[in-house]
């Protein structure tokens, strides 16, 4: 594999990193009845919907590079099978269950008018865990994740989510507690 080649599995990595952190934002705003100016509902769902796919897409070349790198001797099964892989086979393995439960909740949005919307709900919370089991994975098996500018995405990544996720449960619990003055 050339320098070129490395670079676009780091690169696909990190993409597809931020894409699905920025997904996961949108979905966390929309579910939140965050009020965006200028941006209609349909609009955010249409770029959640878009951005998932985009997710799909660079973790695909982030795999793909990854199989094609010579010096990395990760064979298929080590990118197919959690928890196998000599390099770091924890995080890697992470890395995996990330990726492979992505593709499971593809296929359920796919599937979503037939599964019926409350079971594709339930499953969509699991985006939560891909989201979870990236960042664990880009933090310990990411060759950049020590530089500078990687933490600093990592770190924006994780106090976003966490403050807009907070954030959503601090107005549902609001709604809820006002909901029960009435009754």
């Amino acid at each position: 594999m050339n320098a070129a080649d490395w670079y676009a599995a780091r690169a696909g990595g990190m993409v597809a990193y931020v894409l699905l952190t920025a997904v996961v934002l949108i979905g966390l705003a929309m579910s939140g009845k965050e009020r965006l100016e200028g941006w209609p509902r349909f609009a955010l769902e249409d770029v959640h919907r878009f951005g998932g796919s985009l997710v799909g897409v660079f973790v695909s070349l982030h795999i793909l590079t990854l199989a094609l790198d010579s010096q990395a001797h990760l064979p298929v099964g080590s990118l197919l099978v959690p928890f196998v892989s000599s390099y770091r086979p924890f995080w890697t393995g992470l890395g995996i269950v990330s990726a492979e439960l992505l593709l499971a909740l593809a296929i359920a949005n796919a599937l979503r008018k037939r599964i019926g919307h409350r079971t594709w709900r339930r499953l969509h919370y699991l985006n939560f865990l891909v989201w979870i089991a990236a960042t664990a994975h880009g933090v310990g098996a990411g060759t950049d994740s020590g530089v500078l500018s990687f933490t600093a995405v990592y770190v924006a990544a994780i106090v976003s989510v966490v403050a807009l996720t907070a954030r959503r449960i601090a107005r549902t619990t609001s709604r809820e507690g006002q909901s029960l003055k009435g009754i």
